[in-house]
């Protein structure tokens, strides 16, 4: 039986790193991952207290209001950058691994991206303040956190849907925008399995109506209008809901707590953890935690820790660039002044920071990401970064990254290699390098 350290370094954490070995009992310090305060992220570089949603808001409000000065820096994509090395920072150095992995992946589920432009100001807050505090909580807490949130409410055109028989829409002659609605019922929550309707979409987005972002006046941020609200009680998979801000938050909770999302959920967990196709007894394991529960995601988590499965299936995954990058810089001992090479290295692989193409995420299993562009792509990355740590022992680096997963073949070509640089790029280009 291969020693569960490794396994839980790979495929719970982010990687090994070698001023971090995990303890001798791995299921011990995951779970204490889940039950101890969180650390608190890095900050952005040059800030001095944490940036809000609504600092955000006013560089937005600023960049707009100067955009036609000759010589004026936009604030927004700047910061953007910033925010992106922060959340790279914590990731690369991080002593908490798993719990950051969580982070990751509920922000992939929930996800939000600077394709909407007003995304990039915001997005920061948006992981801190929406997905970060609810990991170990109940889903849905993150879910009302993440939908009115801001970002979210740019990302999915949420802003600009008015309810058609409210006094704004009425005086405007404007009507729904059902992206929010139909993201949070087929992505987020029920998924198409669950049997809704476009009726209930539709009755959704009447409900969401009202939801809008405060730019103009303080405080900034999220904000519920009373005249653009659509009026009249809202039915929803049978389920009514009377008019009013409440009733958004009780219909969430009440789709958060939904048989099909628990079941949702278990699926997307245990094809992260386990395996791209995960047998349908862990999904159903899974499923029972969260709706025994009540959706806690602590117990999920924990649940996870408790899959044999989760164990005896070692490098079942392909690590997404995210991943590969995360691995590759953590073994390598980077620093925490090195998040940039991060943000770049994750960027020159398809996956930028906050930027997945569409509402649904990241995709998480090997179809995704296994193809010849995106492996020469890996190599080569993995070539720069061995020249920038070129002063280590690739050997003595294998069975940190690795140890009993390393194929012969991979100890003996790094051993032969010509150089420091070739050696510790054989090592990130392994197969089992590759894997988790």
């Amino acid at each position: 039986m291969l020693p569960q350290g490794i396994l839980a370094a790979i495929r719970f954490g982010l990687g090994p790193r070698p001023d971090q070995p995990v303890p001798a009992d791995a299921v011990a310090w995951l779970k204490a991952q889940i039950r101890d305060p969180a650390l608190p992220p890095p900050l952005p570089e040059g800030w001095e207290r944490t940036p809000t949603a609504a600092d955000g808001l006013a560089m937005l409000r600023q960049d707009q209001m100067n955009r036609a000065q000759p010589d004026y820096q936009t604030l927004v994509p700047a910061f953007y950058r910033l925010e992106a090395a922060a959340l790279m920072q914590g990731s690369l150095t991080t002593a908490m691994p798993f719990r950051e992995r969580l982070v990751l992946f509920w922000s992939n589920h929930l996800s939000v991206s600077v394709r909407e432009g007003s995304v990039r100001a915001l997005a920061g807050d948006y992981v801190r303040t929406a997905i970060r505090p609810h990991v170990t909580g109940r889903f849905e807490d993150m879910l009302v956190a993440a939908i009115r949130h801001p970002a979210m409410l740019y990302y999915l055109n949420q802003a600009s849907s008015v309810g058609p028989n409210s006094p704004l829409g009425q005086r405007q002659r404007r009507g729904l925008n059902e992206n929010l609605a139909r993201e949070v019922l087929e992505l987020h929550t029920l998924s198409p399995v669950s049997g809704y309707t476009q009726a209930d979409v539709t009755e959704f987005a009447r409900l969401l109506t009202g939801l809008r972002v405060e730019t103009a006046n303080e405080p900034l941020g999220s904000r519920f209008w009373p005249t653009a609200h659509e009026p009249g009680a809202k039915t929803i998979l049978g389920q009514r809901f009377e008019e009013g801000p409440e009733q958004i938050d009780a219909a969430l909770r009440w789709l958060a707590r939904h048989e099909a999302t628990h079941r949702h959920l278990a699926l997307k967990l245990a094809r992260h953890f386990v395996a791209d196709a995960p047998p349908p007894a862990v999904i159903d394991r899974l499923f029972a935690v969260l709706w025994n529960s009540g959706g806690d995601l602590a117990a999920a988590a924990e649940a996870l820790v408790d899959l044999p499965e989760a164990w005896d299936r070692p490098l079942a995954k392909l690590r997404t660039p995210q991943d590969f990058v995360l691995a590759s810089m953590r073994i390598l001992g980077a620093a925490p002044e090195l998040a940039p090479m991060a943000v770049s290295g994750v960027a020159s692989l398809n996956q930028a920071v906050w930027l997945a193409p569409a509402p649904i995420g990241w995709p998480d299993s090997a179809e995704g990401w296994l193809h010849p562009e995106g492996m020469i792509r890996r190599m080569e990355l993995a070539y720069s970064l061995a020249g920038r740590f070129s002063r280590l022992n690739p050997n003595e680096l294998v069975p940190i990254a690795l140890g009993p997963l390393a194929r012969q073949e991979t100890i003996r070509a790094i051993k032969g290699a010509g150089s420091v640089r070739d050696g510790l790029t054989l090592l990130l280009a392994s197969p089992e390098f590759q894997r988790r």
